[in-house]
């Protein structure tokens, strides 16, 4: 199909903490779109303050789609994520509206609009040998496993995200290929869309880590600490059930087991959330966008309309 004659499908994202909601909002005040998150971690009923997910009465000005669809204790994978919202896109153009998709889970932008790699599903057996490995080496030296056996994967992997250190062993181990080989070969499956990106970038990483910072702080005199005392309480959750790999939720965990203190608590929590911010602009590095702004200063949303009403007639 030819690029013009596709549906346009607008992409806002960046970092965490860094205003992609607040512009969401103006321009489902403009525009006639439908929200649609691209967070992993918003997914999750329950998880409102540590995820900054919208305000109720956000939600009832602009209905945010694939938000609160799973339990704590539930998995949700990019390759759902892709098939529920082409779906939920589907239904949007269908009422001749603008899918708007906005969020910091870069694996799922990358998922929707190239499609995903034919990976091996998980074997039990293999996973329990590598976590007993883990556990007795340290996630640090299966780290740098990785990096032997697949660089690629390894840099762009953290030495403290243990699932997806274990997940690209687990490839190798049952394929004897790397994951970043079977990522290279995977066939992509074209978007029958016209993507129009929207990438907030911060100028100034101090500004941003600042932000981060105070929202973190925010959300701990909100109640974070109650909200995940409380989904302990209800789901019964473990530091290794699938929500609470969010930053945030993962170091309360730990202040709730007593391994620190309230003020190792705010300094763990900020560094997390920190290199999560770092990791999403990595992934940014390698995406062209139609559109870019920048968190310290005002959104150009003059700008950025004029240009998407050369796209088509949005706002007639």
């Amino acid at each position: 199909m030819p690029e013009t004659d596709k549906p346009l499908a607008i992409f806002i994202m960046g970092p965490t903490a860094c205003g992609k909601t607040a512009l969401a909002m103006q321009l489902v005040q403009r525009l006639s779109a439908d929200i649609i998150s691209v967070d992993s971690a918003m997914i999750y009923r329950g998880m409102d303050i540590g995820t900054a997910k919208p305000s109720a009465d956000e939600l009832q000005q602009a209905p945010h789609q694939l938000i609160d669809i799973r339990n704590p204790d539930q998995s949700y994978s990019a390759a759902e994520f892709r098939d529920d919202a082409l779906q939920l896109m589907q239904q949007s153009v269908a009422a001749q509206r603008i899918p708007l998709l906005v969020g910091g889970t870069m694996l799922y932008f990358r998922a929707l609009q190239y499609g995903l790699a034919d990976l091996p599903d998980a074997d039990p057996v293999i996973r329990e040998k590598l976590s007993a490995q883990a556990q007795h080496l340290g996630w640090e030296a299966m780290h740098a496993r990785l990096a032997e056996i697949d660089p690629v994967s390894a840099a762009r992997i953290h030495v403290n995200d243990p699932q997806r250190i274990q997940r690209a062993l687990e490839v190798y181990e049952i394929t004897g290929e790397s994951l970043s080989a079977r990522h290279a070969r995977q066939q992509q499956q074209e978007l029958p869309y016209r993507v129009f990106k929207i990438i907030i970038r911060p100028q100034q990483r101090q500004l941003l880590h600042e932000r981060i910072a105070l929202r973190f702080e925010q959300m701990l005199e909100h109640g974070l600490i109650n909200e995940v005392r409380g989904l302990q309480d209800k789901y019964e959750l473990t530091d290794s059930a699938p929500a609470f790999r969010a930053v945030g939720y993962r170091q309360i965990s730990g202040y709730l087991a007593g391994e620190y203190n309230y003020s190792e608590l705010i300094q763990k929590g900020i560094a997390a959330t920190r290199q999560l911010a770092k990791r999403q602009l990595t992934w940014l590095r390698d995406e062209q966008a139609d559109f870019e702004c920048f968190a310290e200063g005002p959104n150009s949303i003059g700008k950025l309309m004029n240009l998407l009403q050369e796209l088509t007639d949005l706002t007639g």
